[in-house]
């Protein structure tokens, strides 16, 4: 790596030294978890305003998968706060699954904000480890900005293609790394040793779409696309559903 990018990471690093002394001392990860839910709850609204039109165009085709049961079935990996509720179809059953048990108060009040969504059901559990859902149970799985924070892709994707039906789909919209030639990929770079201690593990430059590609689902439809923030970091997106 260039000394002049390593020179500016540890610029960025030393701006933020208290993350990196707390996260080197093992105490980062149980503040950052609880510190999670309020940031997101803050970002959500002003990420769903921007991005309000690619996802109603992606969940619009959310029914064309709804089981002969009349009730479509999804599965959120990574839930949050509640973000996508809003985009869901009508009475549709939803299962949440997170890691992180701080959310479930968040989910609640998404829920009450959402009462065309019917969710009982919140797991504790990470994406890749799922053993409470049951195999082939579920119409749809949704996954929004969270494979940039997962180690292991390929067993969440594995998972995922458990725990869906034949001829179910998985939805997906995600930020993946910039063209390493442009400015973007340039700032991805130099913020990433940094921004994964406050995006919970996220890392900028994943490509991501390169798992989709390889996972065993019959049918991809995937697109890459320039999310309206200007100067973000976050910019690149991939958006679509593969198909079981």
């Amino acid at each position: 790596m260039a000394l002049h990018i390593i020179f500016l990471q540890i610029c960025v690093g030393l701006l933020a030294l208290p993350i990196h002394i707390l996260a080197f001392l093992g105490l980062w990860d149980p503040v950052a978890k609880k510190l999670l839910p309020y940031l997101l709850e803050r970002m959500t609204p002003t990420y769903n305003k921007h991005m309000k039109e690619q996802k109603r165009d992606l969940f619009s085709h959310l029914n064309e998968f709804n089981s002969a049961l009349g009730q479509l079935t999804l599965l959120e990996v990574g839930c949050g706060t509640g973000a996508n509720f809003q985009f869901y179809p009508p009475g549709c059953k939803v299962i949440c699954v997170d890691p992180n048990p701080n959310f479930k108060k968040f989910l609640s009040k998404s829920l009450a904000e959402n009462k065309h969504v019917d969710s009982r059901d919140f797991v504790v559990a990470s994406g890749d480890n799922m053993p409470q859902v049951k195999d082939a149970s579920v119409d749809v799985v949704v996954c929004t900005l969270v494979l940039c924070s997962v180690q292991d892709v390929e067993g969440v994707l594995a998972e995922v293609l458990r725990v869906l039906r034949p001829g179910g789909a998985f939805f997906f919209l995600e930020h993946v790394t910039a063209n390493p030639t442009s400015w973007n990929y340039f700032v991805q770079v130099i913020l990433d040793p940094t921004w994964k201690y406050i995006g919970d593990g996220c890392k900028l430059t994943k490509s991501t779409w390169k798992y989709l590609e390889n996972a065993k689902f019959s049918e991809l439809k995937l697109r890459h696309i320039q999310a309206p923030f200007k100067w973000s970091p976050v910019r690149p997106h991939i958006i679509g559903y593969a198909v079981k």
